[in-house]
């Protein structure tokens, strides 16, 4: 087992739980499997109807590391009104109407998380080469919001969650507490970590994002269980904001020096 480092940062993100239409389209407070295994495939070229080939992924162990939760942020958007209904939008359920369709789309505004994602070596190696080269364009959530560079971290590392400890920068600012040698950063993973060690304790949480088909009219997702911890991150992570490009740049290149 190895793995790679995704950096998810952009101006909007948008984390959807619910794959059916409603007014209020939801945004999760953190990336879903879903959307990072439909990510995966669409980076692969495997169409949305190939169900058969998700279970690939069943192998991949996701873990994220919250740098900034980002602001919630909801978009107002009306959709027809005002004509007759041969020249009016269709909906999203095929139907014409004459009267406005309101919907509010929730969207996480300047939040930053980097997933460590660790499976199989040919399946990490397949992942990397495809994220790399995409056969179509990764995006946060949404086609209309797409990631920041550096995207693409780390294309193998041996302990990709002992990166998010020890190596990978901090998009957050410096404590205020200079004698602090570490910062409390919340992670969320797919497995408890062992009894009494740092951010063991846990709260649990139930999500339904694990995907069984994208088929566009059979979608459908399954249950999961997520700890979400807050754990102690070297202070030396974090560092001036001001040359944090410059540093997540330099820890992308380390790897192709090593």
């Amino acid at each position: 087992m190895s793995g790679l480092l995704l950096r998810l940062a952009g101006p909007l993100q948008s984390w959807g739980e619910r794959s059916a239409f409603t007014p209020v389209r939801e945004t999760a407070s953190f990336p879903t499997r879903s959307a990072l295994v439909g990510m995966f495939a669409a980076a692969e070229g495997i169409a949305r109807n190939d169900t058969a080939a998700l279970k690939r992924y069943e192998q991949v162990r996701l873990t994220v590391r919250v740098d900034r939760p980002g602001a919630l942020l909801e978009d107002y958007h009306t959709v027809g009104g005002g004509f007759p209904k041969e020249r009016t939008a269709a909906t999203s359920g095929g139907s014409n109407k004459d009267a406005a369709v309101i919907t509010r789309r929730q969207y996480l505004s300047d939040a930053v998380f980097v997933v460590a994602v660790t499976a199989p070596d040919d399946l990490t190696q397949h992942l990397a080469a495809a994220l790399r080269r995409p056969h179509w364009a990764p995006y946060l959530g949404r086609r209309s919001c797409p990631p920041d560079e550096p995207f693409l971290l780390r294309r193998h590392a041996e302990h990709p969650e002992r990166e998010l400890l020890t190596g990978v920068p901090l998009s957050s600012p410096e404590p205020r507490d200079r004698e602090a040698e570490t910062i409390p950063v919340q992670f969320l993973r797919e497995r408890p970590l062992p009894e009494g060690g740092p951010g063991a304790t846990a709260d649990v949480i139930e999500v339904n994002d694990m995907p069984i088909s994208f088929a566009p009219h059979g979608r459908a997702h399954a249950g999961r269980r997520l700890y979400r911890t807050t754990e102690p991150v070297d202070r030396a992570l974090a560092g001036p904001q001001k040359t944090l490009l410059t540093r997540l740049i330099d820890y992308a290149h380390a790897e192709e020096h090593a």
